[in-house]
């Protein structure tokens, strides 16, 4: 990625940006935590400020995740509906915080809750979109057995994102966890076919392979530094390009 340009444009104009549930829990084990919510907005607003054109996918596994309520014994598809609920209750926090900072914001919802937010019609997100309003689209694909990371492939692929930024609590792609391993290495380039190939756990595979098909590029970046989102988008910092 180029640094930004002296007329001020990036080289994405559109992007998606995916992150966790847990990221907006903060130290806390469970549920929301407001001043984390408010960081992760003003990372979101420097990066719109430049004229980037966002979408959103927020996790819900601080709320609820249906893969463990259906480790427990949960039905499988009531656990993973439970999930896209949760979903869309971190989307209308990051909706709120985004608001109060002068964003416009637009939550897009899956699962049709017309009180709340908005139902997914794909010509209306282009036209939100289109007038810098942020997207942040809501439960998932709205069926069970697919994570918002499939979500997010889906979503940047009919919105004609040209990358999505996945936000992580580290760097990059390690080789194993660098928070056990102090040797791990860091990829500063990987292909599609290779995160399959060796497992690494960066997005579950359908959605790899989802990108892999659309030649989406994907930048993984530590989404927990101050500036980090804005200087990725500038060439700066340190993160991993996974590829076609």
């Amino acid at each position: 990625m180029s640094e930004t340009a002296q007329d001020g444009s990036v080289k994405y104009k559109r992007v998606m940006l995916k992150i966790s549930g847990e990221a907006l829990m903060g130290d806390q084990g469970y549920g929301l935590h407001p001043p984390t919510v408010e960081r992760v907005a003003r990372e979101v607003k420097a990066v719109h400020d430049l004229g980037v054109e966002i979408c959103m996918v927020i996790g819900g596994g601080n709320i609820f995740r249906g893969l463990q309520g259906s480790a427990q014994g949960m039905e499988r598809t009531t656990a993973d509906y439970m999930g896209m609920l949760a979903t869309v209750m971190n989307a209308l926090a990051m909706q709120a915080a985004l608001e109060a900072i002068g964003v416009y914001t637009r939550v897009i919802s899956a699962i049709p809750m017309d009180q709340v937010c908005e139902p997914y019609i794909r010509r209306r997100a282009v036209r939100h979109l289109e007038k810098k309003r942020v997207c942040i689209f809501a439960a998932g694909t709205g069926n069970p057995y697919f994570t918002t990371d499939t979500a997010a492939a889906l979503r940047a692929s009919e919105m004609a994102c040209e990358a999505i930024f996945m936000g992580k609590n580290v760097d990059g792609i390690y080789d194993s966890d660098p928070k056990t391993n102090p040797d791990a290495r860091r990829y500063g380039a990987i292909s599609y076919d290779d995160v399959l190939r060796r497992n690494l756990k960066v997005m579950d595979a359908s959605a790899i392979a989802l990108c892999r098909d659309n030649r989406m590029p994907l930048v993984v970046f530590a989404l927990n530094e101050p500036g980090g989102f804005r200087g990725i988008m500038a060439g700066q910092g340190t993160y991993t390009l996974v590829h076609d």
